[in-house]
């Protein structure tokens, strides 16, 4: 270590993130010790708070864990691991059981029993949600409230995770800045026996997403930089429904409202998803999205009405749904929602195993930054809170047998002057360039012109963490879906419209192939 490079080492677990996984991963952990790494106050800007419809779960007859996880196969398109997708659907009752015993706050009906919403591609309501549209909101409350109260766990605030350190390939610890832009300081680095990245996705590097504003692939990107392999990188979801009223991000209105009835329609007041699947609304979400991209392309302004199934209940059944409205001069109960598809979700992310374990050793991960099988190439509605929590206390449970749960002080970290703070511009550029070329509908000529331009951004900032973090996953979203030359599930190729197979296979690659491709693509005459 030379003179001018900060370390603080602890035998606390770091846990970076502080979302959903996050924090049930750190109360499943105690009493180790435990130190959150956390951008924001605990509860805001993490992509689990936004979350509306809920959490996917066989809570009874006549639905089943067996066809949850059929219907998880079904929505994959081909790619999901059977093996992940049997043992989160098996799991999925008991963690709802627990989060309910933690405090959560789920709908209940008259008799005690959970109120069940159906959303796209599920045979049954299955969705447990709470206040109709607040589940992620209410549920992390729950669990901040009970992380304060324990311990074992010291959350640190306003401080982001940059980079990891690794010998011989495997993580020794985490490089952590200010998460304030503003008042910028070099990196320090944490040394600790254990990382668990439970951080967020991708959604925020494209211009149009329903993502909080700080979830850019950095948490991706920084494992894939130290070496981590990364999985299904071209699999990005995109929701139908998010709401076209020119806010960044875009206001989410839940799938859940299709499944009270809702329906799709355009200006001309055209209910057109009939038309192009059997399931018609509640057809899988890459179905939705494509054919609302296609009216929104072809000067249709497609519309959410919700009057005839919910007339001025929605407004209180969705609060969420309702106050975005209010704020963009929309009246849900006299008039329709406008919409458009914005990216959502990562199918993709760092590869791990059945016990949540990176290709790096003493790396583990959950939450949306990881890639366990579980969604393939089209998540199923409502799974992602689910996948969260199932491979959290996985995590936690690994975690914990292989580290001794020793007293540790609360860690203090006095930073240096000096860093460099992502130039606004050129992430602006790189989430329009996605969102131009990476987006909804692809094909190899908008891919190439993707990687050129990234690769010109990232050389005009090539000593900021941060924005390295972002380009290299934006390189390897990029990357992968030129490589998978087929469309299936989210991954949509105008020039390569068939589907290769009923089964498909998993996309693996690190970020040195990624940047091997982007050379020789860069490389070439234009």
């Amino acid at each position: 270590m030379t003179e001018d490079v900060q370390e603080v080492e602890t035998n606390r677990i770091v846990i970076v993130g502080a979302g959903l996984a996050a924090l049930y991963a750190a109360l499943n952990l105690a009493p180790h010790p435990v130190l959150m790494i956390s951008p924001d106050p605990l509860g805001e800007g993490a992509s689990s708070a936004w979350a509306q419809g809920g959490v996917a779960a066989a809570m009874g007859d006549p639905d089943s864990p067996d066809s949850h996880s059929k219907d998880t196969l079904a929505a994959g398109a081909g790619t999901v691991d059977p093996a992940v997708a049997q043992r989160v659907t098996q799991e999925a009752r008991d963690h709802i059981l627990d989060l309910t015993r933690r405090g959560a706050p789920f709908d209940r009906d008259s008799e005690g029993g959970y109120v069940l919403s159906r959303e796209a591609a599920h045979s049954y309501a299955r969705v447990v949600r709470v206040k109709g549209d607040q589940a992620g909101a209410e549920i992390m409350r729950a669990l901040i409230a009970e992380v304060m109260a324990t311990p074992s766990i010291q959350v640190l605030e306003g401080v982001m995770a940059a980079g990891l350190e690794t010998e011989d390939g495997t993580v020794q610890g985490v490089w952590v800045e200010p998460s304030d832009m503003d008042h910028r300081a070099a990196p320090l680095l944490i040394k600790a026996p254990a990382v668990l990245l439970a951080g967020g996705g991708s959604g925020g590097l494209y211009k149009l997403t329903t993502n909080p504003p700080r979830i850019r692939g950095q948490v991706i990107g920084m494992a894939a930089r130290a070496g981590a392999q990364i999985a299904d990188a071209e699999f990005v979801q995109f929701h139908p429904t998010a709401i076209d009223m020119g806010e960044d991000p875009a206001p989410l209105a839940t799938e859940a409202l299709r499944g009270e009835g809702a329906i799709l329609v355009n200006k001309d007041g055209e209910r057109f998803m009939q038309a192009v699947h059997p399931d018609g609304e509640l057809a899988p979400r890459d179905v939705v999205a494509r054919a609302i991209y296609a009216q929104t392309q072809a000067g249709k302004r497609p519309a959410l009405d919700t009057r005839a199934a919910l007339g001025d209940a929605v407004t209180r059944q969705f609060p969420a749904v309702a106050a975005a409205c209010a704020r963009g001069g929309i009246d849900p109960v006299k008039g329709t929602i406008p919409v458009a598809a914005a990216a959502h979700y990562h199918m993709g992310g760092i590869a791990t195993d059945l016990q949540g374990r990176a290709t790096l050793g003493q790396l583990w991960v959950c939450g949306e930054a990881s890639s366990t099988g579980l969604h393939g190439a089209n998540r199923l509605a409502s799974n992602g809170l689910l996948e969260a929590l199932v491979f959290a206390r996985i995590c936690a449970r690994d975690i914990a047998a292989t580290t001794a749960p020793d007293p540790a002080e609360e860690v203090t970290l006095t930073f240096r002057p000096g860093g460099q703070a992502p130039d606004p511009q050129a992430v602006e550029q790189l989430r329009q360039i996605m969102t131009d070329h990476v987006g909804v509908l692809r094909d190899a000529t908008g891919l190439q012109t993707a990687l050129r331009q990234i690769n010109l951004l990232e050389g005009a900032q090539p000593d900021c963490p941060a924005f390295r973090n972002m380009t290299a996953t934006a390189t390897l979203i990029t990357a992968a879906a030129l490589l998978r030359e087929e469309s299936r599930g989210a991954h949509c190729r105008l020039d390569f419209p068939e589907t290769n197979g009923k089964v498909g296979t998993r996309s693996l690659m690190t970020l040195d192939a990624a940047l091997r491709l982007r050379a020789e693509i860069v490389s070439e005459p234009t």
